[in-house]
């Protein structure tokens, strides 16, 4: 275990199938070619979007994002507070819970956002040059001694008025088992740079189930197996419940401030009025 790479014990035997109704082969395909196909196109994309205004980028990379979780064949709901679309001036840290590959363009279809992402992803052909032209921040998370480097440039993207995505508990968990705890790093940087901290919970139902098992990214699971599992889930919808902001002031520490934002994301109580994605 790392400070942010933890071991979650969800398995993708124990807890990545899907219960109900499925999609014949041939309609599954489709959902498959079409999702992958959008997904390719922007990344393409990405050189020439950089181009456009910040308004103009966060408007089409929501669009586009929720094009792709509805191309792979799951309904999107966006709940909670209403969205202000001009940015703070100490920027954002956007903090979710982790349970699948699909969190990635939910997040972004309601929250656009430079995200987190592995150093290893870097020096993938083709993805890793475009995920740093795109502005993702690459940091070691198995490396001890590279923590304080990694909060430091979180702290500084934040502080420039960036809005940083962040998956606080450093592994994808199903959903049953309620996740595990949100590691406190990167809310230093929130607190170093005096930013807001935006809790954003993420929920993957069926027409019969809270938690469903298809969407989840867990363990050893093959990234083919997962898609696969994914377009062939009827009835799979993706819920994003954007919640009241936590600010650093009023913590005492970034340890209470990741619990007041695990709580914020862990309860179910709070009856809050929708939220348009259609921007």
């Amino acid at each position: 275990m790392s400070a942010w790479l933890p071991v979650a014990p969800c398995t993708p035997r124990e807890c990545a199938h899907h219960e109900g109704a499925r999609r014949p082969p041939a309609h599954a395909v489709a959902l498959l070619t079409a999702g992958c196909a959008l997904t390719f196109l922007g990344v393409l994309c990405v050189p020439a979007v950089l181009l456009l205004g910040p308004a103009h980028r966060d408007l089409l990379i929501r669009r586009w994002a929720r094009a792709v979780v509805r191309a792979f064949g799951v309904r999107v709901r966006a709940t909670g507070q209403p969205v202000e679309r001009v940015r703070p001036p100490a920027g954002e840290l956007v903090v979710a819970n982790h349970v699948s590959w699909l969190d990635i363009p939910l997040v972004a279809s309601v929250l656009p956002a430079r995200m987190v992402a592995k150093s290893e992803i870097r020096n993938w052909p083709l993805l890793g040059p475009l995920a740093a032209l795109g502005g993702t921040l690459f940091i070691e998370r198995d490396r001890l001694r590279a923590l304080p480097q990694a909060v430091g440039a979180l702290a500084g993207a934040l502080a420039s008025g960036a809005r940083i995505a962040v998956f606080p508990q450093g592994s994808t968990w199903c959903g049953r088992s309620g996740g595990g705890p949100f590691r406190p790093a990167a809310f230093q940087a929130a607190i170093d740079a005096g930013s807001a901290v935006r809790p954003v919970r993420i929920t993957y139902r069926t027409a019969t189930a809270d938690a469903a098992g298809a969407a989840a990214f867990v363990g050893d699971d093959p990234l083919a197996a997962s898609l696969w599992r994914v377009v062939t889930a009827a009835g799979l919808t993706a819920e994003i419940r954007v919640l009241p902001p936590v600010h650093a002031a009023g913590e005492p520490g970034r340890r209470a401030l990741a619990r007041a934002a695990q709580s914020a994301v862990a309860s179910d109580s709070a009856n809050l009025p929708a939220v348009s994605v259609h921007h």
